[in-house]
C-alpha cells in the first residue's frame, strides 16, 4: 500500500481519536476532523463515508485486536477459566481506547463488536455450534454478562473477577453437553 495513503489514514484516525476523547461522536463534524488532520474533506471521503463509518471501522479493529490476543476463542465454551483470563487482560490492554471509542451513544457497540467477532471465530472453528441455541446463548451471556460483572465489580480485584466469571461461564458451558 502507498505510504502516503497509510499516513493520511493514520492522520485521520489520530485526529478522530483526539476529538473523540474530548466530545461525543454526534458533536464531531467532518470539517473539524479534516482541519485537525490537516486534510481536505474529499480526502476524508475517499477513506470513510462519515464519522460514524470511521468510528465503526475503529470499533471493529479494537474488537479484532482483542480477539487476536485470545489464543483459543472457542475456550469460552470449552475452557472458560482460560478464556476469561485472556479476555479480561486483552480488555485491560486496550481499556483507554475502548473508553474513548465506546462512550456515550456508542457504549453498547463494544459488546456488539466483541460478540459478533467472537461468534464468527467460534463458529468457524466449531460449525456444529452455529445453529445451536445453547451455544449462541452461552456466547452472548459470556460476553455481556462477563463484561458487565467485570465493570460493576472491579473493586473486588481482577483475580477474583476472573475466577468468579470463569466459574459462572463454565456452568453455562456445561449446558452444551
Amino acid at each position: 500500500m502507498d505510504i502516503r495513503v497509510v499516513k493520511t489514514k493514520n492522520s485521520i484516525i489520530n485526529a478522530f481519536l483526539e476529538l473523540r476523547s474530548q466530545k461525543a461522536i454526534e458533536k464531531i463534524t467532518v470539517k473539524e476532523l479534516c482541519e485537525k488532520a490537516m486534510i481536505h474533506k474529499s480526502t476524508f471521503y475517499s477513506h470513510f463515508s462519515d464519522v460514524y463509518a470511521l468510528s465503526e471501522y475503529l470499533e471493529m479493529q479494537v474488537a479484532h485486536d482483542i480477539l487476536k490476543e485470545i489464543e483459543h476463542p472457542e475456550f469460552l465454551l470449552l475452557n472458560p477459566e482460560e478464556f476469561n483470563r485472556q479476555l479480561i487482560y486483552a480488555y485491560l490492554s486496550h481499556e483507554r481506547l475502548i473508553q474513548t471509542l465506546f462512550s456515550g451513544s456508542r457504549a453498547d457497540a463494544f459488546l456488539v463488536s466483541i460478540e459478533t467477532s467472537l461468534k464468527e471465530t467460534i463458529f468457524a472453528l466449531r460449525p456444529e455450534y452455529k445453529d445451536q441455541a445453547a451455544a449462541n446463548i452461552a456466547v452472548t451471556y459470556g460476553v455481556y454478562g462477563g463484561f458487565y460483572a467485570f465493570q460493576k465489580c472491579r473493586r473486588f480485584g481482577e483475580d477474583v473477577l476472573v475466577e468468579v466469571i470463569a466459574s459462572l461461564n463454565k456452568r453455562v458451558a456445561e449446558l452444551l453437553e
